[in-house]
């Protein structure tokens, strides 16, 4: 057997993976027509609700984005920001909920899905995730929901739809809406229906490492047009499409895109359907090589995703059979020219902004008037799933690997092979 690359002998692949951003001349032109412009930046330009037709006759990048990538995901209406949490963090605010009202989150997910609940003076009570595919776990939603909650939030995670069978059939049993986090889930679809189309509203996030990425930036889809001129609003300090400049209407942010972002993300758009469907093909296949390798599961598909983004691509390492910690695994098949990495540290109710509490003027609303008080810590008891997958199995590789070819594939499962074969190594 050859000595593992970590030990000093020869990495099973020297050959970077596909870079990311993928970009080429179409976003340099898009870029430079903004820079001359000198529109870098439009307030009332097809913002809002209704495309309104500029006096030079050219339309606004962003608002020309919103309605293209709104289309494209089979919704009526999105509102583009600055960021992804800023979107979820609009969208709540505008369902007008009361100090101290809760939302149900998954644990394993990224900080934002829960930042935006406290930024509302709103709980977040965790539940954990199917063992099978890390997306929230109906079941666990169902029995966390109590007489304060208001909206349940699925977190489409790593590209593949949550069970929105299940959650939407819990959601219309309570008479709660349900929200859905797709920062992940861009061009992906659930029985035929598209991610971010399926809920009172929905957000995507454009971050650099996102399926679609202007660096930064976010949109928030909805088919709810009195919801969408909220959202609207708010992302404009307050004001309202139509009325004078000087106006403000109710506290907002000032969340906007620029132009720049708009203008990149119109291309970026027209690659994606492209992308996601080659994601797709090589995610898949790589699944079938790493099905044959024991102590290796790859996340289940579940036969209602028609077309998972693979934004991240999971698989389950079992240290108790395998025996090297999950780390030792990972940094071993790093040195055999694998980018993979373990992916969360711990659930996300182990961060200590929520051990400590460290929320608006401290722990509020948590033991006011408003809320009684919780303690976070305990939620690793209700969670087992999500524990585990941070501490023991969990192992992702980034989206641009299934970029490339299935040489890249057989690559990444020669070198879990290689590493399996030679554990002794790294124990």
């Amino acid at each position: 057997m050859e000595n593992l690359a970590i030990n000093g002998g020869r990495p099973v692949r020297e050959k970077p993976f596909v870079d990311w951003p993928v970009f080429d001349e179409t976003e340099e032109a898009a870029l430079l027509k903004v820079l001359r412009s000198g529109k870098w930046w439009r307030f009332a330009f097809g913002q809002g609700v209704e495309l309104i037709e500029p006096e030079e006759g050219e339309h606004s990048q962003v608002a020309l984005f919103q309605n293209e990538f709104a289309d494209y995901h089979g919704c009526r209406f999105g509102i583009a920001a600055a960021n992804g949490t800023g979107t979820l963090e609009i969208g709540i605010r505008a369902m007008n909920l009361a100090v101290g009202d809760e939302i149900i989150v998954p644990a394993y997910t990224y900080v934002g899905s829960a930042t935006c609940v406290l930024q509302n003076n709103l709980v977040p009570i965790f539940v954990d995730i199917d063992p099978d595919t890390y997306n929230i776990d109906p079941a666990r939603v169902e029995e966390a929901i109590t007489d304060r909650t208001r909206a349940i939030m699925v977190v489409h995670f790593g590209g593949q739809p949550a069970d929105m069978d299940r959650i939407t059939a819990i959601a219309e049993k309570h008479g709660l809406p349900v929200i859905e986090d797709a920062a992940h889930a861009h061009g992906c679809e659930w029985k035929g229906q598209m991610a971010g189309s399926m809920s009172l509203f929905s957000s995507f996030s454009f971050q650099a490492s996102k399926n679609m990425t202007s660096g930064e930036g976010g949109i928030l889809l909805t088919d709810d047009e009195a919801f969408a001129a909220e959202c609207d609003s708010m992302v404009w300090s307050g004001r309202r499409v139509g009325r004078p400049w000087y106006e403000f209407h109710r506290l907002g942010w000032n969340y906007r895109m620029t132009e720049f972002q708009g203008a990149i993300l119109r291309a970026q758009l027209k690659r994606l359907e492209e992308q996601v469907l080659h994601r797709e093909r090589l995610g898949d296949y790589l699944s079938t090589l790493l099905c044959e390798l024991d102590g290796i599961s790859p996340l289940v598909r579940d036969k209602r995703t028609t077309r998972h983004g693979y934004h991240i691509y999971m698989f389950r390492y079992d240290e108790p059979f395998v025996g090297p910690p999950k780390q030792k695994f990972i940094d071993a098949l790093v040195a055999e020219g694998v980018p993979a990495f373990g992916g969360y540290t711990f659930p996300l109710y182990r961060n200590p902004m929520f051990l400590e509490k460290k929320f608006i003027n401290g722990a509020f609303p948590l033991g006011t008037q408003y809320h009684e008080d919780i303690d976070y810590a305990s939620f690793a008891v209700k969670c087992p799933v999500s524990e585990r997958a941070c501490n023991t199995e969990a192992v992702w590789l980034p989206q641009n690997v299934f970029l490339g070819n299935k040489k890249d594939m057989d690559d990444i499962a020669e070198a879990v092979r290689k590493v399996l074969e030679n554990k002794n190594e790294i124990m």
